[in-house]
C-alpha cells in the first residue's frame, strides 16, 4: 500500500540492520499476510485496499531493504477475519524475542499511525523497552495529523525516539 515517503525508510532501516548484524544482535522483521478477502478490505467494509495479499508481489518486502539470512519474519494479518495492526497480534513475536535475549525493541517502518504505533504499544505493554526510530518511519495520514497523535501516544507510553544514526554511533562504541 503505497505511503508517501515510504521509500525513504529504507536507508536507515539498512543502517540499523547491519549495526544489528555487526554486533551479533537478532532481526525480525514483521509484515502483514492478509487472505485475498481480509476483513480490513474495503471489500469486506474494512478502510484499506487490497494490499499485502500473500503470496503476491504486493507482500514483498521493498526491493532495496536489506534482509539478513538469519532475520526472522513475523507475518500477521493472516486471519481473514481480524485485523492485525501491531506485530504482536497473532503471532509468537513476544516469545521469540525473548528466546533471543532481547529487552529492547527498535521499531521502524510503515506506518507511523497503525503498525507501528500498535507495536510499540504492545511491545511496552510486553515489558520491553521500546526506541522507535523517527527516520524510519512514515505516516499513512488518513486523518491529517494522524501520525503526529500516534507519537505522540506512543511517548506517552513510555518509547523513547532516536534516528538509525544515533543507533548505529551508539552500537559502534560499544565495539571498540
Amino acid at each position: 500500500m503505497p505511503v508517501k515517503g515510504g521509500d525513504d525508510v529504507v536507508p536507515g532501516l539498512n543502517r540499523v540492520i547491519g549495526a544489528f548484524e555487526r554486533c551479533g544482535l537478532p532481526v525480525f522483521f514483521t509484515r502483514d499476510w492478509h487472505p485475498l478477502d481480509h476483513i480490513s478490505f474495503k471489500s469486506r467494509g474494512g478502510q484499506w485496499p487490497p494490499h499485502c495479499i500473500q503470496g503476491t508481489s504486493g507482500a514483498d518486502f521493498h526491493p532495496k531493504l536489506r534482509i539478513p539470512p538469519t532475520a526472522i519474519i513475523i507475518s500477521k494479518g493472516d486471519n481473514v477475519n481480524s485485523e492485525a495492526y501491531s506485530g504482536f497480534q497473532g503471532t509468537d513475536l513476544k516469545e521469540r524475542l525473548g528466546m533471543a535475549g532481547a529487552d529492547e525493541v527498535f521499531l521502524g517502518g510503515l506506518t507511523t499511525d497503525y503498525c507501528v504505533r500498535q507495536s510499540t504499544l504492545d511491545a511496552l505493554g510486553a515489558g520491553f523497552e521500546v526506541s522507535v526510530l523517527e527516520d524510519c518511519i512514515r505516516a499513512v495520514d488518513l486523518k491529517p495529523g494522524d501520525g503526529n497523535r500516534s507519537i505522540a501516544d506512543m511517548r506517552k507510553a513510555g518509547a523513547r525516539f532516536t534516528t538509525s544514526v544515533e543507533v548505529v554511533r551508539k552500537l559502534a562504541s560499544t565495539q571498540q
